[in-house]
């Protein structure tokens, strides 16, 4: 296997802010590539972050890191991660009562643009939401353009993907929610 194949971990995070904020939760991280010249910023709280935390820093010519990029602008740093852990539903409400509030949850059906996705997600975690539910079909997964767009905000939210976007009302009504449909 060659020193950067990204096969075993197939994700990653692009953008400055997205990258730190996912130094800051301690989660998984493979890899970080830093573009040849970017010392500028945060990017220097990048590395010494990464450092601390003992994690593989590549430095790839401009060339090689536009390649790997899957954004149209990751600023410099891409964090190569296993990926993203989805929770249960009941995940999102054991989240709620740990904060001894109502559950505040968001469901999804057929969000196909990272970016919504992504904006979606930034608003819900500013708006105290403890938790968005996403289908595993037709939708949008949580990607490198969804993390972006969120600011990192995918790395404080509890996200849920199920299969059956109905059935997962019918058990959230048996849980005793409120469901509010537009």
């Amino acid at each position: 296997m060659k020193e950067d194949s990204n096969s075993e971990y197939k994700e990653q995070i692009e953008g400055r802010n997205a990258v730190l904020e996912l130094l800051e939760t301690g989660k998984d991280i493979n890899k970080i590539f830093i573009e040849a010249g970017e010392k500028q910023g945060s990017i220097n709280k990048i590395i010494q972050k990464a450092k601390q935390r003992k994690i593989i820093i590549t430095q790839l010519d401009k060339a090689k890191f536009k390649a790997i990029s899957q954004t149209n602008n990751p600023q410099g740093v891409i964090a190569v991660v296993p990926p993203f852990d989805y929770c249960d539903v009941y995940d999102i409400i054991d989240e709620a009562k740990t904060r001894n509030e109502a559950p505040f949850i968001i469901i999804l059906d057929e969000i196909e643009d990272p970016n919504n996705l992504g904006s979606i997600i930034r608003t819900a975690e500013t708006a105290g939401v403890h938790g968005v539910i996403i289908p595993k079909r037709r939708a949008v997964a949580v990607n490198s353009t969804v993390n972006k767009v969120s600011a990192g905000a995918v790395q404080h939210m509890k996200i849920a993907r199920v299969n059956n976007i109905n059935e997962t009302i019918k058990t959230l009504k048996k849980e005793g929610l409120w469901i509010a449909r537009n």
